[in-house]
């Protein structure tokens, strides 16, 4: 936009009042930060719930209940789902959570039979550290998503506690499945006597479809089978179930996509007041730019490219810092055993520094646009 030879003079510009400078930058990284943040947040939702048409992965629910509490199914179900034809794999889960509620530090507890764990919910994650042989030699042994044993800062050979359940940690695991990230996997059995005090009931089942084509009818004939049960089912693929179960939750969230944009007007009010303030003071020099032959074009980019430096540094620092704040804390919404990872990326951090020169540009296009159509006696008599 302008010659390597004018950049000195740009930054001699922004550094000319480094107060009134670092006031701007720190309104923009401020901005920024919350911007990135809410976007980090809508991500995590869009993972979580939005379907693609590759996905083969069903919820067999109680049906009218949501909470994992409420939701008990007769485990004998198990081989009656296995019959239905398109069906691959089908696994009884027993979900206890320390908080149903919407909280930032839910511990989900998901029993499953400890040998069709490697089969069918072990081939979406990494075990990344531990193994899947000391798993299954403990009954009490637990395998952490990598987020839950981030933010409690577990390892292997730990224990903890939580919703009354004693467990030891054997191995963590990493995968790009949203409830795999916040999870704590032991066996069936042994969190069925923690919590009911016998066998034989689960929450839900997570079942296999072998084609995405065929997962609408897989579904149906899984509830004609149960229609007329004690224990009537309502079966949906995994992020419709999501989506349904913690509605409430996703609505809160997606309107925090209005504070975003509240954010983008105030970097751009910020970036503009700077800019047009600067330009106020410098009409005099304008005035001299012009004499010494520069033009009302020439002058209008030195107004942009300063105008976008300010948006630039700015969201730097609070694109960084909102990139750094998640990256540590490793926070994710949970609600009914549910969660919501909160992802921020390289690709986040690029899409906020895009926005912020845009944001900059936009700022300085009216200032430019006055400095570089007023006349040089305008300019003089100003002085």
């Amino acid at each position: 936009m302008i010659g390597l030879k004018y950049w000195p003079f740009v930054l001699k510009q922004v550094l000319r009042h480094r107060i009134r400078t670092l006031l701007t930058i720190a309104g923009v990284a401020t901005a920024m930060y919350l911007f990135v943040a809410i976007q980090a947040m809508q991500r995590g939702v869009a993972e979580a719930t939005q379907a693609s048409a590759a996905d083969t992965t069903l919820v067999v629910y109680r049906e009218d209940r949501f909470c994992p509490f409420t939701s008990r199914l007769p485990e004998y179900y198990l081989p009656q789902i296995e019959r239905i034809e398109g069906v691959t794999s089908a696994v009884p889960v027993r979900v206890v959570v320390n908080n149903c509620r919407a909280s930032l530090d839910v511990v989900t507890f998901r029993g499953v039979p400890s040998d069709r764990f490697a089969g069918t919910i072990g081939r979406d994650a990494d075990i990344i550290d531990g193994d899947l042989a000391g798993w299954q030699r403990r009954s009490d042994a637990a395998l952490l998503g990598e987020t839950l044993a981030a933010r409690r800062g577990l390892k292997v050979g730990d224990q903890f506690d939580a919703a009354g359940i004693t467990a030891y940690v054997a191995g963590i695991i990493a995968s790009d499945q949203p409830q795999d990230q916040n999870v704590a996997y032991v066996h069936l059995d042994y969190l069925q006597q923690q919590t009911d005090k016998k066998l034989g009931t689960v929450t839900q089942f997570n079942v296999k479809v072998d084609d995405p084509a065929n997962i609408e009818r897989v579904s149906a004939d899984i509830d004609a089978l149960f229609g007329a049960a004690e224990q009537p089912t309502t079966t949906r693929s995994e992020k419709a179930f999501v989506a349904q179960v913690a509605g409430d939750m996703i609505e809160l969230i997606g309107f925090t996509r209005y504070l975003g944009w509240g954010c983008l007007i105030a970097v751009l009010a910020l970036v503009g007041n700077a800019i047009i303030l600067s330009v106020q003071d410098r009409i005099k020099e304008h005035a001299i730019l012009q004499t010494l032959g520069y033009s009302g074009s020439l002058i209008g980019r030195l107004i942009v490219t300063e105008a976008v430096v300010l948006g630039v540094l700015g969201g730097m620092v609070g694109a960084a810092g909102a990139l750094i704040t998640i990256r540590l804390t490793r926070v994710s919404f949970s609600v009914d055993g549910l969660s919501f990872p909160i992802h921020a990326d390289a690709k986040l951090l690029g899409m906020g520094l895009l926005i912020a020169v845009t944001l900059g540009v936009l700022a300085g296009m009216v200032p430019a646009i006055q400095a570089g159509r007023r006349p040089i006696a305008t300019c003089f008599r100003a002085v």
